[in-house]
């Protein structure tokens, strides 16, 4: 083969290579990537409901826990005892509210029988208002034939002797009505305070309310002692030991949420005109260089912290230095969202990544992976 012939296919082999390779850095230049990226996840305080001793800790610092797992259980004896006194006062408290209630429905009794009593005398004294009227029309008669020998003084006497009797008769049951009706109000007034000391009846009962509330606190506090992962994911920089003093409301452990995985992209905002939120991106991690993984634009950051302006010393705005002619473009951050992770892949929050985003792939289209010198 002549000289001529191999250097034109030589020629032809390195032009084909350079058109190759300046493709491929249009296609990278064209779309936004930044070796400025994170991994993130969320991370879950796990935080004690209740104060105590830990007596149980099955877990290890970096352990893989599921979700409703046991990841350290405080001492329980404290809180049983509160548990079991409270549920005795529940039962005494039930006790109690029965036989109130008992004692109302025998107070309404009484109530029932006096309200009878005041009617019985009521109805006596209509019936002696008629015998007295009848009386004393008989009375009035009699005293007027008298005269005229048409009645004896003996029969005059007579009426008159049972006119005056069923006027007493009503004047007895006037003051035993007078004394029914004390009895009624005596016995409404009972039968009220009665009613008070009980309150509601049934579940609505506030004594009922009151210590099941505080059951259900000492039922609830009994079952914080045992501290359960909420989701899966991984114990992560645990100090814990069996004997430690768990503090309520102070964070005891970090568990990092295992489905939460995304990705931060800080792009230069000369960059983010070309990002669109549903866009393709690649993700490749200094921890798995030659496996890129594939996602999503899943947000863009609104704001970034300011240092320009921000307030100084004697409260006044603080100004970085700057050359006129060197402006460094600020990064804004681009939440990722992860597309089937392979299962070879670990991802640790924190560990650094490259990622390029796909313009104009916001409906679809081809990711490949970033190059080397990208990375």
């Amino acid at each position: 083969m002549s000289k001529f012939v191999k250097y034109l296919l030589t020629g032809i082999v390195v032009l084909i290579a350079a058109a190759a390779v300046l493709y491929k850095y249009r296609d990278y230049v064209l779309n936004p990537w930044t070796r400025n990226g994170q991994v993130r996840a969320r991370i879950i305080q796990i935080t004690p409901r209740i104060s105590g001793p830990i007596v149980q800790l099955p877990i290890r610092d970096n352990q893989f826990v599921k979700a409703g797992g046991l990841l350290f259980e405080i001492d329980p004896r404290t809180f049983q005892a509160a548990y079991d006194q409270v549920r005795a006062q529940l039962d005494q408290t039930g006790a109690n509210v029965r036989a109130l209630e008992k004692q109302v429905e025998a107070a309404a009794a009484v109530v029932d029988a006096s309200r009878a009593a005041v009617q019985q005398v009521q109805s006596t004294i209509r019936q002696l208002d008629a015998t007295i009227e009848k009386n004393k029309a008989e009375y009035e008669r009699r005293k007027f034939l008298q005269p005229k020998r048409a009645a004896s003084i003996r029969s005059v006497q007579s009426a008159k002797a049972n006119y005056e009797v069923s006027v007493q008769q009503r004047a007895g049951a006037v003051a035993g009505l007078t004394e029914a009706k004390a009895t009624l109000a005596q016995s409404q007034a009972v039968l009220e305070e009665t009613k008070a000391q009980l309150g509601a009846i049934g579940d609505s009962n506030p004594q009922i309310r009151a210590a099941l509330a505080a059951f259900k606190q000492a039922e609830l506090n009994l079952e914080f002692t045992r501290v359960l992962a909420p989701v899966d994911g991984y114990v992560t920089n645990l100090n814990l030991r069996i004997g430690s003093q768990a503090v309520t409301n102070q964070p005891a452990l970090a568990l990092v949420d295992v489905a939460s995985f995304w990705v931060n992209g800080f792009f230069k905002e000369t960059a983010i005109a070309r990002v669109r939120p549903g866009g393709r991106a690649v993700i490749t991690l200094m921890t798995y260089p030659d496996t890129p993984l594939e996602g999503r634009v899943d947000s863009i950051g609104w704001g970034i912290a300011q240092e320009d302006g921000s307030t100084g010393f004697e409260l006044l705005p603080k100004i970085s230095a700057t050359f006129e002619w060197i402006r460094l473009a600020q990064r804004v951050p681009v939440r990722i969202h992860l597309i089937d992770v392979p299962q070879e892949i670990k991802l640790r929050v924190g560990t650094t990544c490259s990622v390029l985003v796909m313009a104009g792939t916001e409906m679809g289209g081809h990711v490949p992976p970033v190059p080397k010198a990208l990375q």
